[in-house]
């Protein structure tokens, strides 16, 4: 009876460690299944952020059109990239649902949690308000709201994001689009406020020359004609090359 004894206490004690073994290695396979679902999903994020991003520019640049000779064609560009925006807008949602998903069963793992320690910090683009909004996703909500003409909605969204993201890469367009959004409005003094703030804030940003030529059309709006020349005279000799530059030089020949 001893020996038997002995003998099922070793076969037990030899099958929970096998179960030990096999727990162990369905976590560890569940965490590297987990791990790569998480790189996969971050790089086609990655990627439709930077499509995003690149039409938002095609969109900034056909709005600056406007302000020249060809409105028909803008107009028709202007519903084309919309149209893209809105279906990669729809991508993102999923994706950024996908990761949140896999982050959650990801934080049940320890292992994956002692990975993330030593995990460099994630791009701004990932950072998520409560509402599950990336900076991307609330930029274009406002910026769609300007295409439409919604522009007191476009002033909100805009106000919002630069409260929830105020240190994101789009923050500069999101405080130059809220200028834009107030200038149409005709609201010049809030429009000429918000675009001092963003070339007193950001000098070497790319939305600097559009900056000062808005300020110097705001400023003759409201009739103080020297800072509208001061302004424009800056887009000519600061940014020579920019498309504003144009602009500004026809605007200043009209001042003669």
């Amino acid at each position: 009876m001893r020996a038997g004894s002995v003998m099922s206490a070793v076969i037990l004690a030899g099958c929970l460690w096998w179960g030990v073994v096999f727990s162990g290695c369905a976590k560890h396979a569940d965490f590297m299944q987990t791990r790569d679902q998480l790189s996969t999903i971050s790089k086609t994020q990655d990627q439709d952020h930077q499509r995003v991003d690149a039409v938002v520019r095609r969109l900034e640049a056909i709005e600056r059109s406007k302000d020249g000779k060809e409105p028909d064609s803008a107009k028709s560009r202007v519903d084309d990239v919309t149209s893209r925006v809105q279906k990669l807008e729809s991508r993102l949602a999923k994706l950024e649902e996908t990761v949140s998903q896999a982050s959650a069963k990801s934080d049940a793992s320890s292992e994956l949690r002692a990975a993330k320690a030593v995990k460099s910090t994630p791009p701004v683009e990932a950072v998520v308000t409560a509402s599950g909004l990336t900076p991307t996703s609330a930029f274009n909500l406002a910026y769609n709201d300007y295409l439409n003409g919604k522009y007191e909605l476009s002033i909100a969204g805009f106000q919002r994001f630069i409260k929830d993201f105020p240190g994101t890469s789009l923050t500069p367009n999101a405080q130059y689009w809220l200028g834009e959004s107030y200038y149409n409005l005709k609201d010049y003094g809030r429009a000429i406020q918000t675009f001092d703030y963003l070339v007193a804030e950001y000098p070497g940003n790319e939305k600097m020359p559009a900056a000062l030529y808005k300020i110097g059309l705001a400023t003759a709006e409201t009739g103080d004609l020297v800072r509208s020349r001061k302004n424009l005279k800056r887009v000519l000799e600061e940014f020579p090359s920019s498309d504003e530059s144009k602009l500004a030089k026809h605007k200043l020949a009209e001042f003669r």
